[in-house]
């Protein structure tokens, strides 16, 4: 059983708020990290149940009566009539740690959440493991910053950079029940996706084609790294681009695909404005475009895309784990200048790049100095590659070990 970093979070948003949301896509172990949380007080009731699901639908005060508080619902977004009973219990007992939910499919969750239990609810999201989670350090994981702080705490960390295993992490991906059990991986995933299409796309999209709807899952896999351009996936699978565009905005709130924001102002026009997307876990990712192995992904086409892939989804899993808000955003211009990753705290702006590279050097960082034409300050930056230890690149950059994240 894996330590997950959230675990310290669970306890104390229980002593403040009356509901916690767990959301984050199927597989990834939110049941499994509320019930390691839970006492032996704490009710638990599934709507993927179909019997308790009716009745959370048709008569939601008579579930409540059923399934008392303390209590655990998972896949809450399968029964939204419950959030307006649930806010009259939470009012009227006026206790903290009352609820806790899951949900795997925030589009329609949110919504009703934000309208009906505002301030008496906490969110977090959760994504599969991170690296620190699966080598043990869960506890201790922060939310990256390439600062010398950050880095202190990090140095802890005795792991594997090399660059063959990192890249079977990225092959394998995310999922416990993989990670635990690499054989089961190409079994897993196909059923992942048929799950997937089934439960969630059918039930949201009303969705009738499932194998154009595969090929669309296809191409965004093949596709992650880059900048979206909803003509270009409209095409890979012959559907016109206002669906496009309805698809991927559903990945992303199943919480299988991340936009990435470019950073820009009034002041800066020769700036490209499309958001690039991302797969938040490698294996799916790998699955859905058929790299047969680790070794053949890591010398193969998609090699410099799937790494850049692995670091995004490790380092958005620091901060939503530790229930942080990243503020994340790349920067590319019209004259090819770009740099991977800036992420804003404050007045300053931290650039960060990715390499597949243990000999980094200071030509990683030059276009750092772009960022400072928004009129902040430019924080320390950093180079994330396969060095064994930090090294210093310049004053104001260090290159940083991908085992560190």
């Amino acid at each position: 059983m894996y330590k997950r970093t959230s675990t310290k979070l669970i306890n104390d948003i229980s002593q403040t708020f009356p509901v916690l949301l767990i959301t984050g896509p199927r597989q990834v172990g939110k049941t499994t990290l509320l019930k390691m949380c839970a006492d032996e007080t704490r009710n638990y009731v599934t709507l993927d149940n179909m019997e308790a699901r009716q009745l959370a639908q048709t008569d939601p005060a008579l579930f409540l009566q059923t399934y008392k508080a303390p209590l655990i619902i998972d896949e809450v977004q399968y029964a939204p009539q419950l959030f307006s009973y649930i806010k009259i219990l939470v009012d009227r007992e006026e206790k903290n740690g009352m609820f806790w939910l899951t949900g795997s499919q925030k589009f329609h969750l949110m919504k009703n959440v934000s309208e009906t239990l505002a301030g008496r609810i906490a969110i977090l999201d959760l994504l599969g493991l991170s690296q620190s989670e699966l080598n043990g350090y869960g506890d201790d994981a922060k939310p990256f910053m390439p600062t010398s702080e950050w880095l202190e705490q990090a140095k802890k960390v005795d792991t594997s950079n090399q660059l063959s295993d990192i890249y079977k992490n990225i092959w394998i991906g995310s999922f416990p029940r993989v990670v635990q059990n690499n054989d089961i991986r190409d079994v897993f995933y196909s059923s992942y996706v048929q799950t997937y299409i089934q439960r969630d796309i059918k039930n949201i999209l009303n969705v009738t084609d499932e194998t154009t709807f595969y090929r669309f899952l296809c191409s965004v896999a093949a596709r992650t790294g880059q900048s979206v351009n909803y003509a270009n996936l409209a095409k890979d699978v012959a559907i016109d681009v206002k669906t496009a565009k309805s698809w991927l905005s559903l990945l992303e709130t199943s919480g299988l695909v991340y936009l990435l924001q470019p950073y820009h102002n009034n002041l800066t026009k020769r700036l490209v404005k499309a958001p690039k997307l991302y797969f938040l876990d490698t294996g799916l990712c790998c699955y859905l475009t058929k790299w047969p192995d680790a070794k053949s992904l890591e010398v193969g086409a998609m090699s410099g895309a799937i790494l850049e892939t692995y670091i995004i989804a490790e380092l958005l899993k620091s901060y939503w784990h530790n229930g942080k808000t990243p503020h994340f955003y790349y920067y590319r211009d019209l004259d090819q200048k770009e740099i991977d990753l800036i992420i804003e705290t404050g007045d300053s702006l931290h650039p960060v790049e990715f390499k597949k590279t243990a000999t980094p050097s200071q030509t990683a960082s030059k276009h750092f100095h772009m960022v400072g034409k928004f009129g902040k300050k430019i924080g320390h930056g950093g180079v994330v590659c396969f060095v064994e230890k930090p090294v210093p690149l310049s004053r104001a950059v260090t290159a940083i070990p991908v085992a560190y994240l």
